[in-house]
């Protein structure tokens, strides 16, 4: 226990210049700085449970709601502007599917949907999107969509500003895919009429030629190409998609 003034009597003094008057200011004195640090502690404790109140007012209050990025109204007006292009008829839903398809796949990682994809670029985006398209897909929202797969952030600006444009680049990439399916259509066949293990080798082979690598090479060499067109290749560094998951599909194929 402290000294306490309060207790303080002159009587108890041991010097002589003491009186039990100064003795009773000295109390006085020290029982209103009590008195007032008293009144200090409850003030703060007040200002304490105040502010404990309005942040419990915060919490509870719902969060402001942002408003949509693409709304439904758009893209009745962006698949309304599509449907007036010229060749807008030889696009097909299917075709245009397909191609949203592809450019997910080509994108890296190539796992990721179309939502997912436009969410990473602009927050909600993909989201806004799907949500503005709702469940049941035409062909005119899927030409929509198609566009975002191509063109990416900048597809808004593109369906209000040129949708000619935007009908005629997917003809093309229909066309495109379709020159493909039939190049692959016919690779297949005569990879069936092969003997399995020459269709085996043939496998091995093209994939140690994307890795730059002859029949014959051992799993260091292999290794070793393969993290030289990594660091080549990576889309973080300003490499190709489609290149950099031809390696890795090669790379993957030969180890295993």
């Amino acid at each position: 226990m402290g000294f306490d003034p309060r207790h303080w009597s002159p009587q108890r003094a041991t010097t002589s210049w003491e009186s039990s008057a100064s003795g009773q200011r000295v109390t006085s004195n020290v029982e209103a700085l009590l008195r007032e640090n008293d009144a200090l502690r409850r003030e703060v404790k007040r200002l304490q449970q105040e502010l404990e109140r309005v942040r419990r007012a915060q919490w509870q209050q719902p969060s402001a709601q942002v408003p949509a990025r693409i709304t439904a109204e758009q893209v009745q007006a962006w698949s309304a502007a599509l449907a007036r292009q010229p060749g807008w008829s030889q696009l097909r839903q299917s075709a245009l599917e397909g191609l949203i398809d592809q450019l997910n796949r080509n994108s890296f990682p190539s796992r990721l949907s179309l939502q997912q994809r436009l969410d990473r670029l602009v927050s909600g985006l993909g989201t806004d999107l799907l949500a503005a398209v709702g469940p049941r897909t035409t062909k005119k929202t899927v030409a929509v969509m198609a566009a975002f797969a191509l063109y990416g952030v900048r597809a808004s600006e593109w369906l209000d500003e040129d949708p000619a444009r935007v009908v005629s680049e997917l003809r093309q990439r229909q066309t495109q895919a379709s020159r493909r399916q039939t190049r692959r259509t016919r690779s297949d066949r005569r990879t069936t009429d092969r003997e399995p293990a020459a269709a085996s080798g043939s496998a091995e082979e093209a994939a140690l030629a994307v890795l730059g690598l002859r029949v014959g090479a051992t799993q260091e060499q292999i290794k070793q190409a393969f993290r030289r067109l990594v660091k080549r290749h990576h889309p973080d560094v300003g490499g190709s998609a489609s290149a950099f998951r031809r390696v890795t599909e090669a790379y993957q194929q030969l180890v295993d």
